[in-house]
């Protein structure tokens, strides 16, 4: 650095007319004080700037040293940011998966419990025209006794209305259930039990719409008892309280055929 400043102190000289100045040899002792003077103010100049520039140097160099460092600060940030993200995707991608089946299993569950509602709670039945409300024990204890009547198993369908009748004495299926158990057993030709049965129906269901063909069915068992005053009277009575019934035309045909 020393010889660089040499140098570059030797060519201002040159410059400044001080190599002609010695080589033509003419100075007095002022003008050589004073030129001696104005060369030391210029190399002070020339000093100053010169060190000025290296200092300035200097300073850009620790300024690009700090760039670096910054850059290389970010990259390491941007590498770390990177790995985050990289995390945090896997993460959603394990919580998509937990939350979709979380979803599942809640929708099973909500579905099974559906299920066991719907055999513990009531649900609305209609049947003869009447609506009403059944668990699932009633209507499945009333479709098999009902399945038993379809198959003309008339024995053991009078045995299966029969117990219905008895663990279910407020069901809305028990007049529907009085009446096939009473028609099962007109079935087998026991008449007077399913007279009663049909009695029964017309005592605990007045209104009921199987009201006009339980005393058709009546009638009909006591012709078959012989009791021909007996029927005669119940078709009459028929035909007075239900005079619009299907059951009521067909009494009015059975009154003329009765001797």
């Amino acid at each position: 650095m020393i010889k660089l400043f040499n140098a570059v102190l030797f060519a201002g000289l040159l410059n400044m007319g001080l190599g002609s100045s010695v080589h033509a040899g003419i100075f007095d002792d002022d003008e050589a004080r004073k030129a001696i003077l104005d060369l030391r103010q210029k190399v002070e100049v020339l000093k100053s700037n010169f060190e000025g520039q290296q200092v300035n140097q200097n300073a850009f160099q620790e300024e690009i040293v700090q760039l670096k460092k910054s850059i290389l600060n970010l990259q390491s940030m941007i590498e770390g940011l990177k790995q985050e993200i990289q995390v945090l995707s896997g993460d959603k991608e394990v919580l998509t998966k937990a939350l979709s089946e979380t979803q599942r299993q809640l929708k099973t569950q909500a579905q099974s419990l559906e299920d066991r509602m719907a055999r513990v709670e009531p649900q609305k039945v209609s049947l003869d025209d009447q609506e009403f409300l059944a668990d699932q024990a009633e209507i499945k204890d009333f479709e098999n006794a009902l399945a038993l009547f379809k198959k003309a198993d008339y024995q053991l369908a009078a045995v299966a209305f029969a117990e219905f009748s008895k663990r279910f004495p407020s069901s809305g299926y028990s007049p529907s259930s009085v009446y096939f158990m009473a028609t099962a057993q007109y079935a087998v030709r026991d008449y007077k039990t399913a007279i009663n049965g049909f009695r029964n129906l017309v005592s605990i269901a007045p209104t009921h719409p199987r009201v006009p063909d339980a005393k058709l069915s009546i009638a009909s068992c006591q012709i078959e008892l012989k009791d021909i005053k007996g029927a005669r009277k119940t078709l009459e009575e028929l035909i007075k309280e239900h005079p619009q019934s299907e059951a009521a035309q067909s009494a009015k045909e059975r009154i003329l055929r009765l001797k």
